[in-house]
């Protein structure tokens, strides 16, 4: 059963006003099934984005960010429990802990980082939560067309790329993750 979900995403709004207006879908609808967002502490881009629409409709979000970000300035002051941790490594580990599924929305590098881990954990059976990326506008479309590409250059197995859940909207995210 999904209690809470970690949500990947950028510190940057991004280029096409969907991304946000998704992440704020996401947060919206998240809170309106009582799951929790679990994500990276952060008050700016899509991080923020997905915070306020689950605050906004009453929402439990947990906000995990390390030391070196709290002294940049940008942890979120409104959140339901904000975990300030000593490393990224530590800071991935309990936003692990805390989730029952991830699901990726448009980001970089962090975002990135993130979901390859998880995605490695997923395929080394440290768990087996669902990992699910949320395709808006096709952002995610040259990643999955590189990860086919793995697959036919024999370097991923057809049956670990196929862990990665594909959705184009929120509903259909939360509709394949059964909330």
């Amino acid at each position: 059963m999904i209690h809470n979900i970690a949500v990947f995403c950028a510190s940057a709004d991004g280029a096409d006003p969907a991304y946000r207006a998704a992440a704020v879908e996401l947060g919206r609808a998240l809170a309106g099934r009582k799951i929790g967002v679990v994500y990276g502490g952060a008050k700016v881009g899509l991080m923020r984005a997905v915070a306020e629409g689950a605050l906004a409709e009453g929402g439990r979000v947990v906000g995990v960010i390390p030391t070196v970000l709290v002294e940049l300035e940008v942890a979120h002051d409104g959140l339901t429990e904000l975990h300030v941790t000593d490393t990224m490594h530590t800071r991935k580990a309990l936003i692990g802990e805390r989730s029952d599924a991830f699901i990726a929305l448009p980001g970089g590098f962090g975002t990135f980082e993130e979901l390859f881990e998880v995605l490695a954990w997923k395929t080394l059976k440290l768990h087996s939560k669902p990992v699910l990326l949320l395709n808006t506008n096709g952002f995610y479309d040259q990643l999955l067309a590189f990860l086919d590409y793995c697959v036919e250059q024999g370097v991923l197995s057809r049956q670990k790329r196929e862990i990665v859940l594909v959705a184009d909207t929120v509903d259909e995210a939360l509709r394949m993750l059964g909330v």
